[in-house]
Protein backbone atom coordinates (compact mmCIF):
# COMPACT_ATOMS: atom_id res chain seq x y z
CA UNK A 1 0.00 0.00 0.00
CA UNK A 2 0.98 2.77 -0.91
CA UNK A 3 0.52 7.27 0.61
CA UNK A 4 -1.13 10.03 -0.15
CA UNK A 5 -0.20 13.80 0.76
CA UNK A 6 -2.50 16.46 0.49
CA UNK A 7 -0.63 19.36 0.26
CA UNK A 8 -1.18 22.94 -0.19
CA UNK A 9 0.73 24.31 -2.38
CA UNK A 10 0.47 28.34 -1.09
CA UNK A 11 -1.18 31.64 -3.13
CA UNK A 12 1.10 31.52 -5.94
CA UNK A 13 4.60 32.60 -5.24
CA UNK A 14 6.28 29.26 -5.28
CA UNK A 15 8.51 30.62 -2.63
CA UNK A 16 5.67 30.60 -0.01
CA UNK A 17 5.34 26.46 -0.06
CA UNK A 18 6.16 24.85 3.63
CA UNK A 19 9.54 22.64 3.76
CA UNK A 20 7.02 19.90 4.00
CA UNK A 21 5.40 20.45 1.20
CA UNK A 22 8.32 20.62 -0.87
CA UNK A 23 9.80 17.70 0.02
CA UNK A 24 6.09 15.87 -0.84
CA UNK A 25 6.90 16.89 -4.34
CA UNK A 26 10.26 15.57 -4.77
CA UNK A 27 9.38 12.12 -3.43
CA UNK A 28 6.62 11.55 -5.16
CA UNK A 29 5.65 8.84 -7.88
CA UNK A 30 2.45 10.54 -9.12
CA UNK A 31 1.56 14.03 -8.65
CA UNK A 32 -2.28 15.38 -9.27
CA UNK A 33 -1.96 19.17 -9.32
CA UNK A 34 -4.47 22.30 -10.10
CA UNK A 35 -4.51 25.12 -12.19
CA UNK A 36 -3.16 27.61 -9.67
CA UNK A 37 -0.40 25.50 -8.47
CA UNK A 38 2.68 28.01 -10.00
CA UNK A 39 3.88 25.35 -12.39
CA UNK A 40 8.13 26.02 -10.88
CA UNK A 41 6.94 23.84 -8.12
CA UNK A 42 6.79 20.90 -10.95
CA UNK A 43 10.11 20.81 -11.77
CA UNK A 44 11.30 19.73 -8.07
CA UNK A 45 9.49 16.46 -8.80
CA UNK A 46 11.34 13.43 -9.98
CA UNK A 47 12.36 12.91 -13.64
CA UNK A 48 10.23 9.79 -13.76
CA UNK A 49 6.89 11.08 -11.87
CA UNK A 50 3.94 11.20 -13.62
CA UNK A 51 2.13 15.05 -13.43
CA UNK A 52 -1.60 14.78 -13.80
CA UNK A 53 -3.22 18.03 -14.50
CA UNK A 54 -6.94 17.79 -12.62
CA UNK A 55 -7.46 21.50 -12.83
CA UNK A 56 -10.98 23.85 -12.56
CA UNK A 57 -12.03 26.87 -14.14
CA UNK A 58 -15.27 28.70 -13.10
CA UNK A 59 -17.88 26.36 -14.93
CA UNK A 60 -15.50 23.96 -16.37
CA UNK A 61 -13.75 21.36 -14.76
CA UNK A 62 -10.80 18.84 -16.59
CA UNK A 63 -11.21 16.19 -14.58
CA UNK A 64 -14.37 15.59 -11.75
CA UNK A 65 -13.91 15.30 -8.16
CA UNK A 66 -14.78 11.82 -8.40
CA UNK A 67 -12.36 10.82 -11.10
CA UNK A 68 -9.23 13.11 -8.67
CA UNK A 69 -10.66 10.63 -5.61
CA UNK A 70 -10.60 7.49 -8.05
CA UNK A 71 -6.81 8.07 -8.90
CA UNK A 72 -5.72 9.26 -5.88
CA UNK A 73 -6.92 5.43 -4.49
CA UNK A 74 -5.91 4.05 -7.31
CA UNK A 75 -2.35 4.78 -7.31
CA UNK A 76 -2.22 4.62 -3.44
CA UNK A 77 -3.33 0.94 -3.84
CA UNK A 78 -0.42 0.27 -6.78
CA UNK A 79 2.44 1.18 -3.36
CA UNK A 80 2.74 4.93 -4.99
CA UNK A 81 3.69 7.85 -3.28
CA UNK A 82 1.09 10.24 -4.11
CA UNK A 83 1.15 13.86 -4.21
CA UNK A 84 -2.55 15.31 -4.40
CA UNK A 85 -1.14 19.20 -4.89
CA UNK A 86 -3.17 22.13 -4.31
CA UNK A 87 -3.35 26.03 -4.58
CA UNK A 88 -3.08 27.60 -1.45
CA UNK A 89 -4.47 25.31 1.53
CA UNK A 90 -6.12 22.30 0.98
CA UNK A 91 -9.40 22.35 3.08
CA UNK A 92 -9.59 26.29 2.42
CA UNK A 93 -12.48 25.78 -0.25
CA UNK A 94 -9.90 23.73 -1.74
CA UNK A 95 -12.12 19.86 -1.62
CA UNK A 96 -9.25 18.31 0.45
CA UNK A 97 -11.20 17.36 3.06
CA UNK A 98 -13.52 14.82 0.62
CA UNK A 99 -10.22 13.25 -0.98
CA UNK A 100 -9.58 12.63 2.84
CA UNK A 101 -12.95 11.13 3.25
CA UNK A 102 -12.66 9.23 0.04
CA UNK A 103 -9.06 7.79 0.99
CA UNK A 104 -10.49 7.06 4.72
CA UNK A 105 -12.82 4.90 3.31
CA UNK A 106 -11.00 2.70 1.72
CA UNK A 107 -7.94 2.51 4.59
CA UNK A 108 -5.81 4.39 2.61
CA UNK A 109 -2.50 6.24 4.61
CA UNK A 110 -2.41 9.97 3.96
CA UNK A 111 -0.77 12.83 5.37
CA UNK A 112 -2.52 16.46 4.79
CA UNK A 113 0.26 19.12 4.71
CA UNK A 114 -1.10 22.43 5.31
CA UNK A 115 -0.05 25.41 2.93
CA UNK A 116 -0.24 29.26 3.30
CA UNK A 117 -4.34 30.53 2.04
CA UNK A 118 -4.80 33.91 -0.71
CA UNK A 119 -7.01 34.78 2.16
CA UNK A 120 -4.06 36.04 4.11
CA UNK A 121 -1.46 36.07 1.51
CA UNK A 122 -2.68 37.94 -0.89
CA UNK A 123 -3.47 40.82 1.42
CA UNK A 124 -0.41 40.75 2.92
CA UNK A 125 1.12 41.35 -0.62
CA UNK A 126 -0.78 44.28 -1.23
CA UNK A 127 -0.25 45.95 2.20
CA UNK A 128 -3.55 45.01 3.86
CA UNK A 129 -3.18 43.05 7.18
CA UNK A 130 -6.66 41.06 7.42
CA UNK A 131 -6.19 42.20 11.60
CA UNK A 132 -4.68 44.94 13.48
CA UNK A 133 -4.65 45.94 16.94
CA UNK A 134 -6.52 49.59 15.79
CA UNK A 135 -9.26 48.16 12.91
CA UNK A 136 -9.93 44.55 13.22
CA UNK A 137 -9.99 42.16 16.00
CA UNK A 138 -12.16 39.32 13.72
CA UNK A 139 -11.44 37.87 10.03
CA UNK A 140 -13.80 35.37 7.86
CA UNK A 141 -12.96 33.99 4.94
CA UNK A 142 -15.71 33.47 2.41
CA UNK A 143 -17.07 31.97 -0.67
CA UNK A 144 -18.63 34.49 -3.05
CA UNK A 145 -19.35 31.00 -5.58
CA UNK A 146 -22.69 31.00 -6.00
CA UNK A 147 -25.15 28.28 -7.81
CA UNK A 148 -28.10 29.92 -8.99
CA UNK A 149 -31.33 28.91 -7.73
CA UNK A 150 -29.89 27.11 -4.84
CA UNK A 151 -30.81 27.83 -0.89
CA UNK A 152 -27.97 30.37 0.17
CA UNK A 153 -25.17 29.09 1.99
CA UNK A 154 -23.69 32.10 3.16
CA UNK A 155 -24.94 33.97 6.41
CA UNK A 156 -24.74 37.21 5.29
CA UNK A 157 -26.38 39.23 7.86
CA UNK A 158 -23.83 37.69 10.49
CA UNK A 159 -20.57 38.54 8.33
CA UNK A 160 -22.03 41.81 7.74
CA UNK A 161 -22.93 42.69 11.26
CA UNK A 162 -20.52 40.47 13.17
CA UNK A 163 -16.65 40.16 11.24
CA UNK A 164 -14.90 43.05 11.00
CA UNK A 165 -12.92 41.79 8.09
CA UNK A 166 -13.83 39.41 5.40
CA UNK A 167 -11.98 37.55 2.48
CA UNK A 168 -13.76 36.40 -0.37
CA UNK A 169 -12.54 33.80 -2.60
CA UNK A 170 -14.00 33.18 -5.96
CA UNK A 171 -16.72 36.34 -5.96
CA UNK A 172 -15.59 38.45 -8.85
CA UNK A 173 -18.28 37.02 -11.17
CA UNK A 174 -20.78 37.51 -8.08
CA UNK A 175 -19.22 40.82 -6.89
CA UNK A 176 -22.34 42.50 -7.53
CA UNK A 177 -24.36 40.43 -5.49
CA UNK A 178 -22.05 40.27 -2.55
CA UNK A 179 -21.84 44.04 -2.47
CA UNK A 180 -25.94 44.02 -2.31
CA UNK A 181 -25.71 41.51 0.35
CA UNK A 182 -23.70 43.12 2.83
CA UNK A 183 -25.37 46.57 2.33
CA UNK A 184 -28.70 45.18 2.55
CA UNK A 185 -28.02 43.34 6.12
CA UNK A 186 -25.97 46.60 7.52
CA UNK A 187 -22.59 46.92 6.15
CA UNK A 188 -22.06 50.51 5.20
CA UNK A 189 -21.48 51.56 1.15
CA UNK A 190 -18.64 53.32 2.53
CA UNK A 191 -16.60 50.50 3.95
CA UNK A 192 -13.07 49.91 2.18
CA UNK A 193 -12.89 47.47 -0.07
CA UNK A 194 -10.41 46.15 -2.04
CA UNK A 195 -9.48 43.18 -4.89
CA UNK A 196 -6.16 41.67 -5.58
CA UNK A 197 -5.57 39.70 -8.81
CA UNK A 198 -2.91 37.04 -8.87
CA UNK A 199 -1.74 37.83 -5.63
CA UNK A 200 1.34 37.12 -4.82
CA UNK A 201 2.48 36.54 -8.07
CA UNK A 202 4.30 38.62 -10.42
CA UNK A 203 1.01 39.46 -12.14
CA UNK A 204 -0.67 41.00 -9.18
CA UNK A 205 -2.67 43.93 -9.51
CA UNK A 206 -4.53 45.32 -6.75
CA UNK A 207 -7.62 47.86 -6.87
CA UNK A 208 -9.34 49.78 -3.70
CA UNK A 209 -12.89 51.45 -3.04
CA UNK A 210 -15.46 51.26 -1.12
CA UNK A 211 -18.42 48.79 -0.79
CA UNK A 212 -20.22 51.29 -2.50
CA UNK A 213 -17.86 52.02 -5.59
CA UNK A 214 -15.84 48.18 -5.78
CA UNK A 215 -17.82 47.05 -8.54
CA UNK A 216 -17.34 49.88 -11.18
CA UNK A 217 -13.68 49.77 -10.43
CA UNK A 218 -13.19 46.36 -10.80
CA UNK A 219 -15.29 46.85 -14.20
CA UNK A 220 -13.13 49.41 -15.50
CA UNK A 221 -10.26 48.16 -14.48
CA UNK A 222 -11.27 44.70 -16.18
CA UNK A 223 -10.68 42.24 -13.29
CA UNK A 224 -10.64 38.76 -13.44
CA UNK A 225 -10.03 35.55 -11.26
CA UNK A 226 -8.26 34.33 -10.09
CA UNK A 227 -8.62 37.64 -7.53
CA UNK A 228 -9.30 37.92 -3.63
CA UNK A 229 -11.78 40.53 -2.33
CA UNK A 230 -10.92 41.77 0.90
CA UNK A 231 -13.75 44.59 2.50
CA UNK A 232 -12.82 45.89 6.18
CA UNK A 233 -11.62 49.44 7.87
CA UNK A 234 -7.73 47.02 7.37
CA UNK A 235 -7.84 47.94 3.40
CA UNK A 236 -6.98 51.23 4.61
CA UNK A 237 -3.43 50.62 5.78
CA UNK A 238 -2.48 49.54 2.43
CA UNK A 239 -1.78 53.51 1.07
CA UNK A 240 0.71 53.09 3.98
CA UNK A 241 2.55 49.60 4.21
CA UNK A 242 1.94 48.54 0.77
CA UNK A 243 5.19 46.91 -0.35
CA UNK A 244 5.38 44.34 -2.76
CA UNK A 245 3.82 46.07 -6.14
CA UNK A 246 6.10 49.22 -5.43
CA UNK A 247 9.32 46.60 -5.35
CA UNK A 248 8.27 45.29 -8.84
CA UNK A 249 7.34 48.97 -9.85
CA UNK A 250 11.62 49.88 -8.72
CA UNK A 251 13.14 46.26 -10.03
CA UNK A 252 15.06 46.46 -12.94
CA UNK A 253 14.34 44.47 -16.07
CA UNK A 254 16.58 41.26 -16.74
CA UNK A 255 17.39 42.69 -20.38
CA UNK A 256 18.18 46.15 -18.98
CA UNK A 257 21.48 44.23 -16.66
CA UNK A 258 22.60 42.62 -19.13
Amino acid sequence: MGKVYIVGAGPGDPDLITVKGLRCIEKADVILYDRLVNKELLSYAKPEADLIYCGKLPNYHTMKQETINTFLIKYAKKGKVVTRLKGGDPFVFGRGGEEAEALAKQSIPFEIIPGISAGIAAPAYAGIPVTHRDASASFAIVTGHRKEDAEEEVKWESLAKGVDTLAVYMGVSNLPYICEQLIKHGKDQSTPAAIIEWGTTSMQRTVTGTLGTIIDVARKEKIQNPSMIIIGEVVRFREKIHWFEKQAENAYPVSGVL
